[in-house]
């Protein structure tokens, strides 16, 4: 398995529940290994769950108990090295939610982001001041500095749709998010400029659910499809909630949010069709 350009924090998740398989398959219980190594078995247990850092010595002598072979333990130790290195966002800790920690990680390592949104532009593709209005609306509400802050960490995600290796975008964006104001109508002229100039990027692709479009199997609500490229590892979804988000690699749980993807892209309208509707909100928002 080769490791993705930068990720600790999912990292830490990856190979944490990668000690959690190799233990399993010995039928030691997190008990068996802290007395056998001398560790706590909360230690274990938190390294399993990438609750705390992954010590190397630690480690090393897990995956000596387990009986893992050498070359596997040096890869181990590369990926443990990575994981353990802190990543851009962590210069942003003031204003980064521990649950979200795990969603910019995910962004920064994956090769290609699915996604559908109801309610508000993706945090990927929006402007400072439509940014500033949404995290305006967080709870407990942010203070002035506050904001600041959180704007600037949104707006540094964004440097990942240009990099050198970006991930391939794909968004579905529900018409309810283009015809919703956020605050002055500026602001949202801006923002479907923006949308439309993220257009141009060859490895962006937006398509406009329509309310035409009648119901769809994604009414549930958005969620976001992370495709990672390290081999044998699976992809994750992300679902929203009122307070935080939860992260699932099930296959079938993920294998169903893909499926579902797929049926609200044939639903949606086309690359083609979506730019057109974008203009024509525009030029209504002149009017």
């Amino acid at each position: 398995m080769s490791a993705p350009r930068s990720a600790p924090k999912y990292l830490l998740l990856v190979l944490g529940r990668r000690l959690q398989e190799l233990r399993r398959a010995k039928g030691f219980s997190a008990q068996d290994v802290g007395d056998e190594l001398r560790l706590a078995q909360s230690t274990v247990t938190r390294m399993e769950q990438a609750k705390i850092a992954l010590k190397w010595p630690a480690v090393k002598a897990m995956l000596e108990l387990y009986g893992v072979e050498q070359a596997e333990v040096r890869e181990f130790r590369t990926l443990t090295d990575e994981a353990n290195e802190p990543g851009w966002w962590q210069s942003y800790r003031d204003a980064l939610p521990k649950w979200f920690a795990v969603h910019v990680s995910l962004e920064d390592a994956a090769s290609q982001i699915r996604g559908y949104e109801i309610h508000v532009v993706p945090g990927l593709l929006q402007t400072e001041d439509y940014a500033r209005a949404v995290l305006r609306l967080n709870r407990p509400h942010p203070t002035s500095d506050e904001l600041k802050r959180r704007v600037a960490l949104r707006m540094e995600r964004q440097g990942l749709l240009t990099r050198p290796d970006p991930p391939q975008l794909w968004i579905i964006l529900d018409e309810l998010m283009l015809r919703r104001p956020a605050g002055e109508p500026e602001v949202m002229k801006a923002q479907v400029d923006r949308l439309i100039e993220a257009m141009d990027l060859p490895n962006v692709t937006l398509q406009v659910l329509a309310f035409s479009a009648g119901l769809h199997p994604g009414a549930f609500g958005p969620f976001t499809h992370f495709r990672l490229p390290m081999e044998d590892f699976p992809d994750v979804v992300c679902t929203d909630t009122l307070t935080g988000a939860t992260y699932s690699e099930d296959r079938d749980e993920v294998a169903q949010h893909r499926a579902v993807l797929d049926r609200m892209s044939a639903q949606a309208m086309s690359k083609g069709r979506t730019r057109k509707f974008l203009e024509d909100i525009r030029k209504e928002l002149d009017q």
